[in-house]
């Protein structure tokens, strides 16, 4: 792969990158969920859809699934006990608004952790990030739309 650094082995870089392209798809697909079932947005649905497709294509380049596996270490993750805050959801506009920053956070992070192995896919999550404000822009009236509580 031209252009690509090569990191060491068991480099956590490799668990960072693992942990975000995770939560970024969990993100957008309850998003997607949410614009599909409760707000039955078409366009709205194929765009959540087409940014993960769009990442797996990405991804597939540079991040093969055995060295992302290889790297992960789930059970011994400090974070992953950590719920506070996750189990505070009063409705689907606040899941809606919460996985849509989860998305846009973990892109940040994924753009800033591709500059250590590959520019160019540094710079395709540094576009989907901003398709996602975009999106966001485009979803805020409907999603705000929704009642506060369950």
């Amino acid at each position: 792969m031209k252009g690509v650094k090569v990191l060491r082995k068991n480099n956590n870089i490799y668990r960072i990158i693992d942990a975000n392209l995770n939560r970024v798809k969990e993100g957008l697909r309850v998003c997607e969920e949410i614009a599909r079932f409760v707000l039955d947005d078409h366009k709205l649905t194929a765009s959540f859809k087409h940014l993960r497709h769009e990442i797996d294509r990405i991804v597939k380049k540079v991040y093969p699934a055995s060295i992302l596996l290889r790297e992960r270490n789930s059970s011994a993750d400090v974070g992953r006990l950590n719920s506070r805050g996750e189990l505070q959801r009063s409705s689907c506009k606040d899941i809606f608004r919460a996985n849509i920053q989860r998305v846009k956070e973990s892109l940040r992070v994924l753009e800033e952790f591709s500059k250590l192995i590959d520019e160019k896919v540094a710079l395709s999550f540094k576009r989907l990030r901003y398709k996602v404000y975009e999106i966001e822009k485009d979803s805020f009236k409907k999603v705000s739309s929704l009642p506060d509580s369950r």
